[in-house]
């Protein structure tokens, strides 16, 4: 049975356990985190078949990746489980006291550390069931930051939202995580009141540029503002240089097809947008070379959406179709890709320079390299830029430092779809790629959107966060007295 509106009073009743729960959580020992994170992949994984079968219904997904996306998020709830056991997370500070402080007035006894914000509200993403929904990457942050979680489901697949957050509750349960932890709402109102519930103290969103700045309005808005990470859009740029298009056009061609149609086109970091150099073959060999088959996409909201952006598109006068058949604009719709010139871009960034969730793509012509720099100077936010070049050019490094302030990822001869889940990984960027370019939504560096700095200053050694005495039971890296130290 499809899952209704959550009501007032069970949203009430959600959110009062939720601020209990956070008091409790909060105060959880690392290990006994790290362990509760444990338990939901385990119970998660155990779960697999069931899981990927609704998926499957729900969202028109194959199975191959939803296996591989369901393995990914387990991967990421454990990896977060390792970060709370090393510790280095918590940056923790330690200054003792030093009446000769250089400074010209003694220094007290400082000791600073992260601490978990509150009860979070996750709005869950359409295009990731899994690894950006109900167990995904801003659940198992905050989690492991030690907040409460209230998640709003995605209406894109309802039960599996519900029969995932009932597993999480199950694993949390049988380790003694504290009722109210973790809970699934579902309804547009329930998402809206719960942001605006003052016991509640972040949000985060992964989906369009509308829904996720209404939201962050909202949660601007309150008499107690507070942090919204929204993941909003991205046309991921790719940029081709002369000397690699004289390279390697026909591998360019093939591996850009590759990722902007990979998942249907329905990947945030997408290549929306490569740039290539005129008389390039990288267009004739896009328009020999065979398509992947139409496949459906998520939910009708998302396919009605692609299929106004791309009429929109297509009856824009600057720009031409490379190829498209007759099924590009149907249900489901095959790949399209147009073209258009950099002269065109740049007087109608609005018009052409736009996200288009979905198989579609826009090759722009270049005629000097130059102009690849006006572009970095020119566009906005992205969670990507990509380049592709032989290393020699000289336009290369000034479009790198261009670039770097426009993206929160820069990749050399790769490709921006696949996001790995890694120590280092950036998936953020300036708006509207984001509404908080210092943070990202995956990798361990994650875990810091649900944390605030806190320092104790003069307290004594029992008063103190254990991680902050001077003999703490378990050893973590800490900067202490300006030197670094590592456990030994």
């Amino acid at each position: 049975m499809t899952p209704t509106a959550t009501t007032a009073s069970a949203l009430e009743t959600i959110l009062a356990g939720a601020a209990t729960a956070y008091a409790s959580w909060a105060q959880a020992t690392r290990a006994d985190r790290a362990s509760a994170l444990n338990a939901v992949a385990d119970r998660l994984d155990a779960a697999a078949d069931e899981l990927v079968t609704l998926a499957q219904v729900e969202t028109h997904l194959p199975e191959g990746r939803l296996r591989g996306e369901l393995k990914r998020t387990t991967f990421q709830l454990r990896i977060f489980g390792e970060v709370l056991t090393e510790g280095s997370y918590l940056d923790a500070r330690i200054d003792h006291a030093d009446p000769d402080w250089p400074m010209g007035a003694p220094r007290p006894d400082l000791r600073r550390q992260l601490e978990p914000l509150g009860p979070v509200v996750v709005f869950a993403a359409s295009n990731f069931p899994f690894a950006f929904s109900v167990a995904g990457g801003d659940t198992a942050a905050a989690l492991a930051a030690g907040c409460s979680v209230v998640l709003k489901a995605h209406s894109g697949h309802p039960q599996l939202s519900q029969r995932t957050g009932e597993l999480v509750v199950e694993a949390l349960e049988a380790v003694g995580a504290p009722d109210g932890l973790f809970a699934v709402i579902f309804g547009t109102e329930s998402g809206r009141t719960a942001l605006l519930d003052p016991r509640v103290k972040a949000g985060s969103f992964t989906g369009s540029i509308p829904g996720g700045r209404a939201l962050f309005d909202l949660a601007s808005s309150r008499p107690e503002p507070i942090p919204f990470y929204g993941e909003l859009g991205s046309t991921n740029p790719v940029f081709v240089t002369e000397n690699a298009d004289a390279a390697r056009a026909e591998a360019i061609a093939e591996q850009f097809l590759g990722s902007m149609t990979m998942g249907a086109g329905q990947f945030c970091t997408k290549p929306g947008v490569l740039f290539v150099p005129e008389g390039s073959s990288i267009p004739t060999v896009l328009q020999r070379l065979a398509k992947p088959a139409a496949a459906p996409l998520l939910n009708q909201r998302i396919q009605t959406g692609y299929v106004s952006v791309l009429d929109e598109r297509l009856s824009h006068p600057d720009i031409t179709v490379l190829a498209r058949d007759d099924a590009a604009l149907a249900d489901p719709p095959s790949p399209t890709i147009l073209q258009t010139n950099i002269d065109a871009l740049l007087a109608d960034l609005d018009g052409l320079f736009a996200e288009c969730f979905g198989p579609t793509a826009l090759i722009v012509t270049y005629a000097d390299e130059s102009q690849l720099l006006e572009v970095a100077r020119t566009i906005d936010g992205q969670l990507t830029a990509t380049i592709v070049g032989e290393g020699d050019e000289a336009v290369l490094p000034e479009l790198v430092r261009l670039l770097a302030r426009r993206a929160g990822r820069l990749l050399w001869n790769q490709w921006p779809t696949g996001v790995s889940v890694t120590y280092a990984q950036q998936h953020g960027g300036p708006y509207p790629a984001t509404t908080a370019a210092g943070t990202t939504s995956v990798g361990t560096a994650a875990i810091t959107r649900f944390l605030r700095p806190v320092a104790y200053q003069g307290f004594p050694q029992g008063l103190l966060p254990d991680e902050l005495t001077d003999a703490p039971q378990t050893s973590i890296p800490r900067r202490v007295d300006g030197q670094l130290t590592l456990p030994e």
